[in-house]
């Protein structure tokens, strides 16, 4: 009963300020979703979708599920990206929609750097009668929010060859009210306040030899409010087919990941968090599961599927 009080009180206190994005631990393979500069720079119509359940066993978790489609457009240095986003956290509900558009250069023989930016509708639902209430008579939780709407922009830049990447962004740029119920009586009780994150990328893959590559990788997020969150990964991929790996969330948690290139289009990975916290009392640790597909118009240009 404690953490379930103590999860609400974080939900929804006007004074406190937390990571608002959705988080996931296979970050390198749904970069799309921070970076709008990513879009098309694989270069094949590529379609992504995850399903994340954080937190096992404790009610109100997180559970967070994306879909998203991205291509480079013909003939041209543009590319092209749709994703969707939907987050669950105990009463409320959001909906992301976002078009990702990026223009790439070529700087060098091996690498392009892809200028992007993202716009995005934000929907908010909010049930407090599946709160426990304490109080009926609170007018707080009189009326619901239902499809609150707030959109947003975003940008990124995105450096990258087959072996390299680094990428800056920041996916919102407009600190939106999603939910202020007394805004109108002129007193600070947002509810619901978006606050800009940035994101710092970086990769590389090594040959080990011809049949192991390994490639270490980080995300830096930062926003207003809340710690320095530090991911930290290393991947193995064996005969261009197998990728088993560990992660590291700062403070937070330690993960694993496996993967599996079925075919040339075809990619399934999972990975699976394990609090570092006081949390992993409360909870059974995070699951995350994805499938890629990928359409190539000459597979005889493919000779390595690519780690990221």
């Amino acid at each position: 009963m404690k953490i379930k009080l103590l999860y609400v009180l974080v939900l929804f206190s006007g004074c406190i300020y937390a990571q608002q994005d959705a988080q996931f631990t296979q970050y390198m393979y749904n970069t799309i979703n921070i970076n709008p500069a990513y879009a098309g720079s694989r270069g094949s119509l590529n379609v992504f979708a995850l399903h994340r359940t954080q937190w096992v066993g404790l009610d109100g978790a997180p559970v967070t599920s994306t879909l998203s489609v991205n291509t480079p457009i013909k003939e041209s240095n543009l590319g092209l990206g749709v994703s969707i986003i939907s987050d669950k956290i105990g009463p409320s509900e959001e909906t992301n929609i976002s078009v990702d558009m990026a223009y790439s250069i070529n700087t060098s023989d091996n690498f392009k750097l892809s200028f992007g930016i993202k716009a995005s509708a934000n929907l908010l639902n909010i049930d407090f009668n599946k709160l426990a209430k304490y109080d009926s008579n609170d007018n707080i939780f009189a009326y619901n929010v239902d499809n609150r709407f707030s959109p947003n922009i975003g940008v990124g830049l995105y450096y990258h060859s087959d072996k390299t990447y680094v990428g800056i962004s920041a996916p919102n740029l407009l600190e939106t009210r999603h939910f202020d119920r007394y805004a109108s009586a002129g007193s600070n009780s947002h509810l619901a306040n978006e606050k800009i994150h940035y994101y710092l990328i970086a990769g590389h893959v090594f040959d080990l030899n011809p049949n192991v590559k390994f490639k270490p990788s980080v995300l830096t997020k930062v926003v207003q409010g809340a710690p320095l969150q530090v991911d930290v990964s290393g991947n193995f991929m064996i005969n261009d087919k197998f990728v088993a790996g560990v992660a590291y969330r700062w403070s937070a948690a330690l993960s694993g990941m496996v993967g599996f290139q079925v075919n040339n289009s075809w990619f399934i990975g999972y990975g699976y968090d394990l609090e570092t916290t006081r949390l992993t009392n409360y909870n059974s640790g995070s699951h995350e599961i994805f499938l890629r597909y990928e359409l190539f118009k000459n597979y005889n240009k493919i000779i390595s599927p690519r780690f990221f």
